[in-house]
């Protein structure tokens, strides 16, 4: 995310309220969608709902990084790390609503009944 900050500071003025807004906004999004999920962990759903907002986020983090390189508002060198760390991200996520289980607080009485 704060590669993202960094980068987009060189953005043109015009798209002060277009792109640089939007990119910094879905950037900062998943970090917090990522930090909610890991809070309602206790609850397999709204972990998997927050989970899957937080991998949404990433993936117009990525678009508008694509947009940003195709105005050549980044370099080349810059949209391949920041495509390349937002495939990770993405994995990340996908891996952790695939095996929810793995991550979800279990009740005292769950763990007594299995």
């Amino acid at each position: 995310m704060m590669r993202i900050f960094e980068l987009t500071r060189d953005f043109p003025s015009e798209e002060k309220y277009a792109l640089t807004d939007q990119i910094r906004r879905s950037s900062r999004s998943v970090c917090a969608n990522l930090a909610e999920a890991w809070r309602k962990r206790r609850y397999k759903a709204a972990f998997v709902s927050k989970l899957n907002d937080a991998e949404s986020e990433a993936a117009e983090t990525q678009v508008h990084v694509e947009i940003a390189f195709r105005h050549r508002y980044l370099r080349q060198e810059a949209f391949y790390e920041l495509d390349d760390a937002y495939d990770k991200i993405l994995a990340q996520i996908v891996k952790m609503i695939d095996h929810a289980d793995r991550w979800v607080i279990k009740s005292p009485e769950a763990v007594h009944r299995a």
